[in-house]
């Protein structure tokens, strides 16, 4: 059985996928993010599958690619920003090296912008992203080994801290 040399969690903007490719590339693994197992598996990207199936399809779909990603990739793997919300994944986490890269709402907004291709960012995205970030925080803190603030940071020098943190 093969388990992930990290994960990364965080809220939308926090830097998932920027800083798990550089990790991964500084570490000579492979990334991988559940979101796109997700719309593969799925069939269509992920907005469509809010649209189409609601959300509670769609977390159905994470819990699975979460526990299937966990059990059989050795890289560095991202989460989707909701993928904590579920007990059964927390529980998987434990015993993970789990990296939570914290992002407050300026930063987050500046990111990812006001909703392009984020389901839960359509309506009032930045009292959402808000909503958001204050309901999911105690959650990411829960499971996670590690802690790194983003905010104002070059994506260089926050994948140097993740590294430092994962590497004995």
């Amino acid at each position: 059985m093969s388990r992930p040399v990290c994960v990364l969690v965080g809220a939308p903007g926090a830097g998932k996928t920027t800083i798990g490719e550089r990790v991964a590339t500084a570490l000579g693994k492979e990334f991988r993010d559940t979101d796109a197992d997700i719309a593969a598996a799925a069939g269509k990207p992920i907005p469509e599958i809010f649209v189409d199936d609601g959300e509670a399809v769609f977390r159905d779909f994470e819990k699975a690619a979460v526990a299937a990603a966990l059990e059989s990739f050795d890289g560095v793997l991202a989460l989707g920003g909701g993928a904590i919300l579920a007990d059964e994944t927390r529980d998987r986490l434990r015993g993970h090296t789990v990296v939570y890269l914290s992002v407050e709402l300026s930063d987050a907004v500046s990111r990812v912008g006001l909703g392009s291709g984020r389901p839960l960012l359509t309506v009032n995205p930045r009292a959402t992203l808000r909503f958001l970030l204050e309901q999911r925080r105690p959650l990411y803190q829960e499971v996670a080994t590690v802690t790194v603030v983003t905010d104002g940071r070059a994506p260089t020098e926050i994948a140097d801290e993740v590294l430092t943190a994962i590497t004995p």
